[in-house]
C-alpha cells in the first residue's frame, strides 16, 4: 500500500501517512480533511459522526455518512432535538448506522445542546473560539508526530459537556479540530499541505 501516486507530469504525488487507497479515504483527504469549516450546522454534523467514530475507524463512519444523514434528518439540530425513545428504539434496527443506543442518544443530546449554544451565539463562534478565531498551522514530517488532544480540545471538551453533549472527548474533539480545519496536521510533504495552508484561517 503505499500513498504516492503518479500526477499527469509523472511526479510522485505524497499523501499523508494515515490515508489508505480506498476511493472513499482518498476523496475525504484530498478535498475535505483540514479545510476550515466555518458553517454552524456542518460542524454540528461533523462532530456528531466523529462521536460515532468511538472504537471504529473514520472510514467505517465515512461509508456510512449518507445513511446517517438520512437516519437524523440531515443533521438538522431542531429535528433531531424533537426525537425520542420511539425513534431511537426504530433507529436501532437501522443496518445503516452505527446500531450502538448511546452513539444514537448522544446525536439527540448534542441537538439539544447545539440549540442551547445558538441561543446566546453562533455554535461556529462558539467552536472556533478554542483557536482563537483562527487555524493552528503546524509542521509535521509524520503524522504520527502530531498530538492525539491539546489544551485547546481539553478545553473545547470541558465546554462541550457542559451543555450536555456526549462522546466529546479531548481526543475526538482534536480529530474533529483537524477535520475541519481549526489545526492543519497535513505532513508538509503531503500534497494538500501547501494548499490548507492558504486556506487558513489567520
Amino acid at each position: 500500500m503505499t500513498n504516492q501516486l503518479k500526477t499527469a507530469q509523472n511526479k510522485p504525488l505524497h499523501r499523508c501517512g494515515w490515508v489508505s487507497n480506498d476511493p472513499i479515504y482518498l476523496a475525504y483527504h484530498d478535498n475535505e480533511w483540514g479545510v476550515p469549516e466555518l458553517d454552524s450546522r456542518a460542524l454540528f454534523a461533523k462532530l456528531c459522526l466523529d462521536g460515532q467514530q468511538a472504537g471504529l475507524s473514520w472510514l467505517t463512519i465515512l461509508k456510512k455518512q449518507q445513511n446517517f444523514e438520512r437516519a437524523f434528518h440531515q443533521f438538522d439540530p431542531e429535528k433531531i432535538a424533537m426525537m425520542g425513545p420511539t425513534d431511537v428504539e426504530r433507529l436501532m434496527h437501522d443496518s445503516g448506522i452505527i446500531r450502538n443506543k448511546l452513539k444514537i442518544e448522544s446525536v439527540i443530546k448534542n441537538a439539544k445542546g447545539y440549540l442551547a449554544i445558538e441561543e446566546t451565539q453562533s455554535f461556529s463562534e462558539f467552536i472556533w473560539q478554542f483557536t482563537g478565531g483562527r487555524t493552528v498551522i503546524n509542521a509535521w514530517d509524520n503524522f504520527k508526530q502530531a498530538p492525539t488532544s491539546t489544551d485547546a480540545s481539553k478545553a473545547m471538551s470541558k465546554a462541550l459537556k457542559k451543555h450536555g453533549f456526549n462522546f466529546v472527548g479531548e481526543t475526538i474533539c482534536y480529530a474533529f479540530m483537524q477535520a475541519v480545519g481549526m489545526v492543519n496536521d497535513h505532513e508538509v510533504g503531503c500534497h494538500c499541505y501547501q494548499r490548507t495552508c492558504d486556506l487558513a484561517i489567520k
